[in-house]
């Protein structure tokens, strides 16, 4: 294809100028200067020709390399050109789709007024962008986002028009994938607890007079030792199956997971017959299951509740149902219990803490990430620092981490309780990166709960990419307890998984478990944490001392490093600089500081001069 070429060059006029000279002049010399004129201009006209034909090709190579498609139509949007980006995502070929109009692509998805506004938005703005569901050649129905921009000519006049548009069919389904992980339970497919909320509050909005609403929250019992005498697999088996015959019993209600062994039920009805309904539900649910060529009867908790009568919010009732479920615990097995005024959480306080800290997660805005420095005993450098979970209640204060996980480690909260950690240390993590605070690792606190409950490494890989952090500025505490609970599985593979993406891992209150060589010696650990409880008597123990000695001995011939917890004295520190102790952390150099503080303390003096 020949572009055209411009004669509004110096060289061009000049040869044309020169042309009719070669022919009348008669003197051979000057004839021999307007041939050379003309040779020029030529070469000129050639060179021009070349270069336009050189940015023809690239101009067609980026097009085809594009994994956009681009349509290029007339102005009754007529197919005059494709991209090889466009045969890929349609199926047309070049051949098949020119000289049609574009629209013939269209999906029966949108109605007359949407293609109104899409030629009226066009052609009064001469561009237009937006999801648009499309027609492969073969039938098969695709979202795609599209960019149309219309060409107009010297006159004003739309001529062309450029579509390029990409298949977001997979980016679709990945946002389908990621609403359905956020609101059912991977399991059993049913909705989980963030779910379950939103769908007891959108029944409680559309109650009409005289329904109520039966909920019931449903514990299975002892399902541990069919996990112990059956395995895991046959016990998730046994969940689902559980799941599926609920659901089918009381068709047309909500049924969910709260997770673990928990189930909810809610039912619209204009009947006055909670009691019997649970009466129903317990001896439908207790008939036996075949689990492995054995009939296994499962015996089951229930505590429940009626609305409007024991509440009109959803997290109340949630707490009630809470407080009636445990309450029927702690009369022993296969029990059911209504709620009653007696059950509230003025006489439960715990249960009360476990409900405020549900409602926390959800909100958000209760829960804090301190940070503790870690120093080198002799110099006092800063050597990298570790996030820790705090909790400030509305009307109770600072709660201690004491107090809250140990309820949240019983309750089923840990794996939520770990994903919010992880996911605000490493936005914290990314801020530093790109601010003048001094770029040092984020220790983070794993429990046994976050291993066998969610997938820890895909959330960590998410993180960093969300972030754009790597794994080296990351790194993994796990107590002695997570390593030997059995609900965790072997941890060797998984650590070792860890350890090669680069996370750095260390083992926290070391010397308080029963297999602490043991698992040293198969892992791969770069750290262990002296728990505070060999440092406290510090340097008056003498068996302290010689427990501390031994350990970083030992530490130095594995290759090694220790920190040393709760150091608040001089005379410790010093100590364990004549030990060789090279990382400490404790009240002597720093207290736990909110990320501010943080910034505060540690911000360059320039910095601090300029923000005040």
């Amino acid at each position: 294809m020949w572009l055209p070429i411009s004669l509004n060059r110096p060289l061009v006029w000049v040869a044309l100028a020169a042309l009719p000279a070669c022919i009348w002049l008669t003197d051979a010399m000057l004839r021999m200067v307007a041939v050379s004129l003309v040779i020029f201009g030529l070469w000129d006209v050639w060179r021009q020709v070349r270069q336009q034909r050189q940015r023809y090709r690239l101009s067609q190579s980026a097009i085809n390399l594009a994994s956009d498609a681009i349509a290029v139509c007339d102005a009754d949007n007529r197919v005059m050109a494709v991209n090889p980006a466009f045969t890929e995502i349609t199926g047309y070929n070049s051949q098949e789709i020119v000289g049609r109009k574009l629209e013939t692509l269209a999906a029966p998805r949108h109605d007359k007024a949407f293609y109104q506004n899409f030629w009226s938005t066009l052609k009064a703005t001469g561009c237009w962008e937006g999801e648009m569901w499309n027609r492969r050649k073969h039938g098969d129905e695709y979202p795609e986002w599209l960019k149309v921009r219309a060409i107009t000519d010297k006159q004003g006049n739309i001529s062309h028009f450029i579509s390029l548009f990409t298949d977001i069919s997979v980016q679709k389904a990945r946002e389908h994938d990621l609403r359905r992980i956020g609101y059912e339970d991977p399991l059993t497919g049913l909705p989980n607890r963030r779910r379950l909320h939103d769908l007891m509050t959108s029944r409680l909005r559309h109650l009409r007079a005289g329904e109520s609403l039966d909920i019931a929250l449903i514990d299975i019992d002892g399902l541990k030792s069919v996990n112990d005498s059956l395995g895991v697999e046959q016990g998730d088996r046994l969940l689902a199956r559980f799941a599926q015959r609920l659901a089918g019993y009381v068709a047309g209600s909500v049924v969910g997971r709260l997770g673990g062994d928990e189930f909810m039920v809610i039912r619209t009805t204009t009947f006055d017959d909670h009691d019997p309904w649970i009466a129903s539900l317990r001896e439908h649910m207790c008939r036996p299951f075949e689990v492995s060529d054995h009939l296994l009867r499962l015996g089951i908790t229930i505590g429940s509740c009626r609305a409007p009568e024991d509440g009109r919010d959803s997290g109340v009732l949630f707490q009630r149902l809470e407080s009636a479920l445990y309450s029927a615990k702690r009369l022993g097995r296969n029990h059911s219990l209504r709620f009653r005024p007696a059950l509230d959480k003025q006489d439960n306080p715990q249960l009360a803490l476990v409900s405020d800290l549900r409602a926390a997660l959800i909100s958000g805005d209760q829960l804090e990430l301190h940070y503790q420095t870690q120093h080198h005993p002799g110099t006092g450098e800063l050597l990298g620092m570790e996030a820790l979970l705090r909790w400030r209640h509305p009307l109770d204060g600072m709660i201690s981490p004491g107090d809250f996980i140990p309820l949240a480690e019983r309750h089923g909260l840990m794996a939520e309780l770990g994903s919010w950690v992880i996911e605000k240390a490493c936005a914290q993590q990314a801020h530093w990166q790109h601010s003048d605070m001094p770029k040092l690792i984020i220790w983070i606190n794993i429990s046994a709960l976050q291993l066998f409950q969610g997938d820890l490494e895909t959330q960590l890989n998410t993180c960093l990419k969300r972030y754009q952090l790597k794994p080296s500025q990351i790194g993994l505490e796990l107590t002695e307890s997570v390593l030997l609970d059995e609900r965790a599985g072997d941890m060797g593979p998984r650590l070792k998984a860890l350890s090669d993406q680069g996370y750095a891992i260390a083992i926290d209150d070391f010397g308080t478990g029963y297999s602490s060589l043991g698992y040293l010696k198969r892992l791969p650990v770069d750290k262990i944490k002296l728990d505070r409880a060999f440092i406290r008597e510090l340097p008056n123990s003498k068996a302290d001392a010689a427990i501390v000695k031994a350990v970083l001995a030992m530490a130095a011939g594995m290759g090694l490093e220790v920190v040393a917890e709760g150091v608040e004295t001089l005379e410790q520190c010093l100590f364990l600089v004549n030990a060789g102790c090279t990382i400490v952390q404790g009240f002597y150099f720093a207290r736990p500081l909110p990320a501010a503080e943080l910034e505060q303390r540690w911000a360059p003096p320039l910095l601090a001069a300029a923000a005040v």
